[in-house]
């Protein structure tokens, strides 16, 4: 595979490239504190708070990944027993639903980052706002991929 075709993946699956950095990142932000730790004897004061704030944006992005390829649970075998015309209106239905519910939880993600913005983590000195607005980020994510589905779904395209 050449470069050019490595770039283009990660340019038409940005969601994917992040998950993977964090994941990349995560990883080597916790090999480095053990081998600090027990090979230099020497701990990083950082490390495990940078590690949960990567943790709670892997999350929130992972959730928004599985709206994204509809890998979230569903009742399928309850709703496949209705005809078709009454299963597209129930998936309307609940991707409505789902979608009011994202909304209220963007909502709610926005006030808590915005209630912790002037408070500091100790070990790395930055905002607390910084792994809160996962939640606005993922929420946001969320739903415009459950609109998306449900739109795609409507006109009958997979």
């Amino acid at each position: 595979m050449s470069g050019g075709e490595r770039i283009r993946i990660v340019l038409l699956h940005p969601l994917e490239s992040v998950l993977c950095a964090l994941m990349v990142t995560i990883v080597t932000v916790i090999f480095a504190q053990v081998v600090t730790r027990y090979l230099l004897q020497v701990s990083l004061s950082w490390s495990e708070e940078l590690a949960r704030y990567l943790l709670m944006w892997l999350a929130m992005l992972s959730a928004a990944y599985g709206f994204k390829i509809k890998a979230h649970f569903a009742l399928v075998f309850l709703v496949n027993r209705f005809p078709e015309g009454v299963r597209r209106r129930i998936a309307l239905v609940v991707s409505i639903l789902v979608c009011v519910l994202l909304c209220v939880f963007v909502w709610k993600a926005v006030e808590i980052t915005w209630s912790v913005r002037r408070q500091i983590g100790p070990a790395t000195g930055l905002s607390k706002a910084l792994p809160y607005s996962s939640g606005i980020a993922g929420g946001v994510l969320m739903l415009y991929y459950v609109a998306r589905n449900a739109w795609r779904d409507w006109r009958g395209r997979d």
